[in-house]
C-alpha cells in the first residue's frame, strides 16, 4: 500500500463496466485501494454483480450496481452506434443522478468501454478521468475513431502502457487536461515457489485468462498436440472462463481436446479468484493472445511467480515482456511457434530456471503495487475538489 497521507476529503466515483477479476478489474481494485489509503471516499459503480464486489467492499469502498451502456465491438458500426446512443439517452439521467447523489468530486471511468460516464461527468460539471486499458490497433480507422472519440470529453487520460498511448493518443487530443502513462502494478504471490530443479516428468504448462478466440486458447490445445506428436510429454491447465455469450467457444475447445485425444493432457480448471497456486503448480506459462493487447498482466504474474513464459510477440505483450530474460517471444497466431517456444524452455531448463528466479526479483521492483498506487494518486492530485 501507499504511505499514509492526510485525508483529502474527496469523493471519487469509479465507474467499472464489469465486476470480474481479470486484468482491468484488478487494476481498478488497486486504484481504489490507493484512493482509500489517501483518505478518499470511494463509490464504485459496476454494471453487473460479480466476484470483484466483495474485494471492493473490503477496501471500505461503497458499491452501487447500476446498469450503464458498455461499448462492445459489435456496436462499432453506424447502426450499432445508433442503438447504443438510444440506450445511452435512457441511462444518462440515472448516471447523472448517481453523480449528484454521492456528491462526486471526480468521476474515474475504467476502460474505453464506459465512455458515457465521462459525458455524464461533463454534463454534471465534474472532472472526468478515463483510464484506458485498450490498444485496438487492428480495428478499422472508422471503428477506432468511434471508440476513442469520447476521450475528447475527458479532463485527464491515464494509459496503462506506452502501447495504449501510441494507439489512442492521436484521438486523445484537444479538450484533455493531461495525459499520463501508469504501468500496471501487480500484487505477486505471498511467497515464490521455486521452479522444479529438473523436468523428470511431463512438462506442466499453464494458461491463465479469458477463454475467447482473441486470447488464442485453441492455440494452446494445438501446441500440446504438436508436442505430443514430437514425443514431448506436456500437460496444460487452462485457467479461466468465458464472457457471457461465448459459451460456444469453450464448447469448441472441449470438442477439440476430444478430437485430438488430449483428455489426459489438457485440463479445464475454470475461473480462480487467485491464480498463484495454479501458476506455482506449472513449469511454464503461456500467453498466446492473437489480438491486440494494451499490456500483459498475465506475463507479469508469471514472471513474479518465477516461471518462464512463452509470449505472442506483439503490442502490449511485447512491452510487458521487455527486459525479462526468462520470456520467449514467438510469432503470433502460430501453434507450431508456441510448441517450439515451450520445447526451447524444456530443453534448456536449468538456464531458464535461473533466469526466471532472477526475473521474479526484477519484476517485484518494476511492477509492484506501491509504485502503481503512488503514480495513480499523483494523477488525481491534479484535480482538486469543486
Amino acid at each position: 500500500m501507499t504511505d499514509a497521507v492526510a485525508p483529502s476529503g474527496r469523493t471519487i466515483l469509479v465507474a467499472n463496466p464489469s465486476a470480474d477479476l481479470y486484468g482491468s478489474d484488478r487494476m481498478v481494485l488497486e486504484a481504489v485501494r490507493a484512493f482509500r489509503a489517501a483518505g478518499d471516499r470511494v463509490v464504485v459503480t459496476c454494471s453487473v454483480d460479480g466476484p470483484l464486489i466483495p474485494f471492493l467492499r473490503e477496501t471500505g469502498a461503497e458499491v452501487r450496481v447500476l446498469a450503464a451502456p458498455i461499448i462492445r465491438k459489435s456496436m462499432l458500426s453506424p447502426r450499432g452506434m445508433i442503438d447504443l446512443l438510444r440506450t445511452t439517452f435512457s441511462a444518462l439521467p440515472r448516471m447523472r443522478r448517481l453523480i449528484r447523489e454521492v456528491n462526486a468530486d471526480i468521476v474515474f471511468a475504467n476502460t474505453l468501454t464506459t465512455p458515457f460516464w465521462t459525458l455524464a461527468a461533463r454534463l454534471s460539471r465534474r472532472p472526468g478521468i478515463v483510464y484506458v486499458h485498450e490498444a485496438e490497433a487492428s480495428l478499422s480507422p472508422a471503428s477506432r475513431r468511434l471508440l476513442t472519440a469520447p476521450l475528447r470529453l475527458a479532463n485527464g487520460i491515464v494509459f496503462n502502457s506506452e502501447t495504449s498511448l501510441r494507439v489512442c493518443r492521436p484521438k486523445a487530443r484537444a479538450g484533455t487536461g493531461g495525459v499520463w502513462v501508469v504501468h500496471n502494478g501487480v500484487e505477486g504471490p505471498a511467497a515464490v515457489t521455486p521452479p522444479r530443479e529438473s523436468i523428470d516428468s511431463a512438462l506442466r504448462v499453464a494458461y491463465v485468462g479469458r477463454l475467447s478466440p482473441r486470447k488464442g486458447v485453441d492455440l494452446v490445445v494445438d501446441a500440446i498436440a504438436l508436442l505430443r506428436d514430437q514425443g514431448v510429454e506436456a500437460h496444460a491447465d487452462i485457467v479461466g472462463d468465458v464472457f457471457p455469450g461465448y459459451e460456444w467457444y469453450e464448447a469448441e475447445l472441449r470438442q477439440r481436446v476430444t478430437a485430438l485425444a488430449l483428455e489426459d493432457r489438457v485440463r479445464f480448471v475454470g475461473f480462480l479468484p487467485s491464480v498463484w497456486e495454479a501458476v506455482a503448480a506449472s513449469d511454464v506459462a503461456i500467453v498466446p493472445s492473437r489480438a491486440d493487447e494494451s499490456f500483459g498482466n498475465v506475463v507479469i504474474e508469471a514472471v513474479l511467480s518465477a516461471r518462464p513464459v512463452v509470449v505472442a510477440d506483439h503490442t502490449g505483450l511485447r512491452e510487458a515482456a521487455s527486459g525479462f530474460d526468462s520470456t520467449v517471444l514467438v510469432a503470433m497466431d502460430d501453434a507450431p511457434a508456441l510448441a517450439d517456444g515451450i520445447r526451447r524452455i524444456r530443453d534448456d531448463w536449468q538456464r531458464f530456471r535461473a533466469l526466471a528466479l532472477a526475473d521474479a526479483a526484477k519484476a517485484s521492483t518494476r511492477f509492484n503495487t506501491a509504485r502503481y498506487q503512488s503514480e495513480i494518486l499523483a494523477v488525481l492530485s491534479r484535480f482538486s475538489s469543486r
